[in-house]
């Protein structure tokens, strides 16, 4: 993946079309973070990555003798590690708060984009999941008519976390209203055109939206 060189080299194992894989990605990108990403596949992973991860799975950060297998432990680390551009505010009551957000996303959002892209469930429980989603990204809409990110000024890791969430709609058979959500698709467009969120594009993401 096309991440730019600049510190100490680490090891990403990503899913091929993982969100949690994704989003530690961008952030792997906003930090310039030299790193080897290798694409994992779920029904043949390398035998490596069960003597690395208990639990045989993706995403899976090898930095020198440390290896994370949580995504958020992985933006975390990566965000001290590597404090420019900080992805978390300086205050700690804004810290508390963008992790709030993000165990909100991790809580209401997350369990229903797994439902739907696993196919899992009957077609009433994923109809339910994709009307429920669609309705909460709908009532979110309004906070970006005066804050370009997701509850802030600046790019955080919640923006990280809902990013990979929204490139997904069409996988997750989601259209939203335009007109209705202007705001929320001003949103999209912008966490789009960052170089960090292009550099972090599997190839198989990229044909999501083609």
């Amino acid at each position: 993946m096309g991440v730019v060189a600049k510190r100490s080299s680490m090891t990403f194992y990503t899913g091929h079309d993982d969100h949690y894989s994704h989003r530690v990605r961008i952030v792997l990108a906003e930090k310039g973070v030299s790193v080897d990403i290798l694409e994992v596949s779920e029904t043949n992973p390398p035998a490596e990555l069960a003597d690395l991860n208990p639990y045989n799975s993706v995403p899976t950060l090898l930095d020198r003798d440390l290896v994370l297998y949580e995504s958020q432990v992985m933006m975390e680390y990566l965000d001290e590690r590597f404090p420019h551009p900080p992805l978390l505010p300086v205050y700690p009551v804004a810290r508390a708060q963008t992790r709030l957000w993000m165990h909100r996303i991790e809580r209401e959002w997350c369990p229903k984009v797994k439902l739907l892209l696993s196919g899992e469930g009957t077609k009433k429980e994923q109809e339910a999941a994709r009307k429920e989603l669609r309705e909460s990204l709908v009532g979110v809409s309004p906070i970006f008519e005066d804050l370009p990110y997701f509850m802030s000024e600046e790019f955080s890791l919640a923006d990280c976390c809902i990013a990979p969430i929204l490139w997904r709609l069409p996988s997750l058979g989601i259209e939203l209203p335009e007109r209705q959500v202007k705001p929320l698709m001003d949103y999209m467009e912008r966490l789009f055109a960052r170089e960090s969120f292009k550099a972090s594009l599997l190839e198989a993401e990229r044909e999501i939206r083609v």
